[in-house]
């Protein structure tokens, strides 16, 4: 029940900073997404620091993995709405804002956590 509670409570900050994030970032659904990609960036980042602190030295409890990995970073990302706003490209034939959306937030997000991978070793 306690890990439930953890993801909970993670998942629940996480979404609520994604939230006032995307207000302010998040222009209009016809531009870039620039919200949804920063928080999908950060959180790449935010994980893959989290995860490379956890293997290197075991400093984070269970319960603290699952609040800030699982619940934080889950609740703060959004692979749903990412889709989302690239069928709105689609739908709208905007193909250049689809391709450089999608491709920017893959190849970044995978360099964020590559990124933080790399951070974790130095602290």
């Amino acid at each position: 029940m306690k890990a439930i509670l953890m993801v909970f409570l993670g998942g629940g900050l996480g979404s609520a900073m994604r939230f006032m994030i995307t207000k302010v970032l998040n222009k209009s659904p016809l531009e870039i997404p620039y919200g949804t990609f920063t928080v999908n960036i950060v959180g790449s980042l935010l994980l893959g620091l989290i995860l490379g602190i956890s293997l290197k030295s075991g400093a984070l409890s269970n319960n603290t993995m699952l609040f800030l990995a699982t619940g934080f970073c889950g609740g703060f990302t959004t692979f749903s709405t990412f889709t989302f706003e690239n069928q709105v490209f689609l739908r709208t034939g905007d193909y250049s804002s689809f391709a450089i959306y999608t491709l920017g937030s893959i190849l970044a997000g995978f360099a964020a956590v590559f990124l933080g991978l790399y951070l974790s070793k130095l602290v």
